[in-house]
């Protein structure tokens, strides 16, 4: 009969404090870069924890100072690459403020939301960033009053204390519709996002810029996924379309789907713009109004130091520029 193996004890402050044959005390204010140790003892003390294998236990310490320096990010969903992009941006964003990401997601539900910003809150996050969400003003009221909270991808003005980093979805619509029109497009088509604040937006956007030029909107229903531009792509057809603006690129790319499998070619018999400016629409030549998506979760990491340092001061919301990226799906 075996005897079992035990786990390695993992070392302590105090065996790389005597290792190193100085104080706990002084051991620890050398791991934590203080200067009042002196440069022999520091680099005595750095080789016996390296030795060692040493690795502070950072919740203890957390415990004692009342920080955690740790942010918590809700992600709508992690199967959109959009999200993703954004998400790159405020890692990038929390580590040059010396912060670390716990990430969590809701797939779109208000009841599971909430139950994931709690933990989060249970684990002492200093704050909060909301890659979009299902929750209400009310939630979002709460939990901004309880926590610096900065949500991405639209603003909802009126909170206190509650910043915001969106995209401008009316005027980027204006872009699509402008391009089209350009091309000598009458019959416009926009695949609808759904019921949802960034889908109304994207198409009041749409209907405006149509009214200007003259042109009656052709609304079709659609969502913010695949299946909702394939399905979407087929009605605008049927209404007589020769050009479709779709609410968002993941809907586009069922869309192109769509159109394929109707027989149609794109651009020469319909042509296509998308919105959002997904990295993945480089190798499927979609035109697209683009969003300067890292930069969104940058400023929003920017945006949520400046709330953490001070709480009490107005909400802030930052509108981001929006760009026509033309590709051959239209040209």
């Amino acid at each position: 009969m075996t005897t079992p193996r035990t786990a390695a004890r993992r070392p302590t402050l105090h065996d790389v404090a005597a290792r190193a044959g100085v104080s706990k005390s002084l051991a620890s204010l050398a791991l934590q870069g203080s200067l009042k140790v002196s440069p022999a003892s520091r680099e005595a003390i750095l080789a016996a924890a390296n030795e060692l294998g040493y690795r502070p236990n950072r919740t203890a310490s957390s415990l004692v100072r009342q920080r955690t320096h740790t942010i918590g990010v809700h992600i709508l969903d992690l199967h959109n690459p959009v999200f993703a992009e954004i998400l790159d941006g405020v890692h990038e964003g929390v580590r040059d403020h010396g912060y670390s990401t716990i990430l969590v997601t809701g797939n779109a539900d208000p009841a599971t939301e909430r139950r994931e910003i709690t933990r989060l809150l249970e684990l002492r996050v200093e704050g909060l960033i909301l890659i979009a969400h299902r929750l209400s003003d009310d939630d979002l009221a709460t939990i901004a009053g309880e926590i610096p909270t900065v949500v991405v991808t639209w603003q909802t003005p009126g909170i206190a204390r509650l910043d915001s980093v969106s995209g401008d979805d009316v005027s980027g619509s204006g872009l699509a519709v402008d391009h089209l029109v350009g091309l000598g497009h009458e019959r416009i088509a926009h695949v609808s996002g759904g019921s949802n604040r960034i889908a109304w937006e994207r198409r009041a956007g749409y209907e405006q810029a149509m009214s200007a030029h003259g042109l009656e909107p052709i609304v079709v229903d659609g969502a913010f996924t695949e299946a909702g531009g394939y399905a979407g792509a087929q009605s605008a057809v049927d209404a007589g379309a020769t050009a479709i603006f779709v609410a968002n690129d993941l809907a586009a790319i069922g869309a192109l789907a769509g159109l394929r499998d109707r027989g149609l070619r794109v651009p020469e018999d319909v042509a296509l713009v998308g919105y959002d400016g997904m990295r993945l629409l480089d190798s499927l030549d979609l035109t697209t109004v683009a969003q300067p998506l890292a930069d969104m979760g940058r400023m929003s990491a920017d945006l949520l130091m400046e709330r953490i340092a001070d709480p009490s001061r107005s909400a802030v919301h930052r509108r981001m520029e929006t760009r026509i990226v033309v590709r051959g799906s239209s040209a």
